[in-house]
């Protein structure tokens, strides 16, 4: 959105965000080169992309963009789970017949959205919402992956842990002391082995995700969990009292 905004930024290193004390919120993928993440600091990532430029961000637009793409989404599919203000889950059941093929919707999805709204469109295909996220960050920046039922082993297991959906940086170093590196790795270690490291109930999961079985369902309404509200101090402080004033 922030390039379609300032065209002439294309194909040079952006950040969205990064006041002098706030966080990363977006960024291209020249300024990722540079190891820029979103959630990063602002300090680091100045530090690691020092000419990078630096935009304020919009939400009045990025909600604006979020609603028409929507929309394009609910024109297809008839049950679409919002996942954030630029992802979405899509059931295509009930609309092969009347658009095509999973992949023929998801390159009409593409070309409505770059065309409306000038903006590129990453489309993940797959038989579960694990395989069909994993396949969109493998589609990106601009593509469209789709993964058969017969073919969800062979697309995941090369794959590194950290490319599976919800393994964050802590996840992914256990893991690793575990000696399990690949997507493959993890699917063969036995529920044992992860227990300790992971519980009962995360071991299973990951095991589960590793073979690319989740039964999650596209869920229209998605109750909120959390509420959550950040303010960054303009200064260091460890004063007690300004501390608790703030909260």
């Amino acid at each position: 959105v922030e390039l379609r905004r300032r065209p002439e930024l294309r194909g040079t290193a952006v950040i969205v965000g990064g006041s002098p004390r706030g966080v990363v919120l977006s960024a291209t993928y020249e300024a990722r080169a540079h190891g820029v993440r979103s959630g990063m600091s602002s300090t680091k990532a100045r530090r690691l992309a020092p000419k990078a430029t630096f935009l304020a961000p919009d939400f009045d637009s990025y909600t604006a963009v979020s609603k028409a793409i929507v929309a394009v989404f609910r024109s297809v599919a008839a049950v679409v789970e919002s996942a954030s203000i630029d992802e979405a889950f899509l059931d295509l059941t009930g609309a092969v017949r009347m658009f095509g093929n999973p992949a023929q919707i998801g390159e009409y999805v593409r070309a409505v959205v770059s065309d409306e709204q000038q903006i590129t469109c990453s489309v993940g295909i797959g038989p579960t919402k694990f395989v069909a996220k994993v396949a969109s960050r493998a589609a990106k920046p601009d593509g469209l992956i789709e993964v058969p039922p017969d073919q969800v082993a062979r697309f995941l297991h090369p794959m590194p842990v950290e490319a599976m959906w919800g393994v964050g940086n802590a996840t992914a170093q256990k893991l690793h002391r575990l000696g399990i590196f690949t997507v493959g790795e993890l699917a063969n270690t036995p529920r044992t082995t992860l227990r300790p490291a992971f519980g009962p109930h995360a071991s299973g999961m990951l095991g589960e995700l590793a073979w690319g079985r989740d039964r999650r369902r596209v869920t229209p309404l998605e109750p909120e969990h959390s509420v959550g509200s950040q303010e960054t101090f303009g200064h260091d402080t460890d004063n007690p009292d300004t501390v608790r004033r703030e909260l």
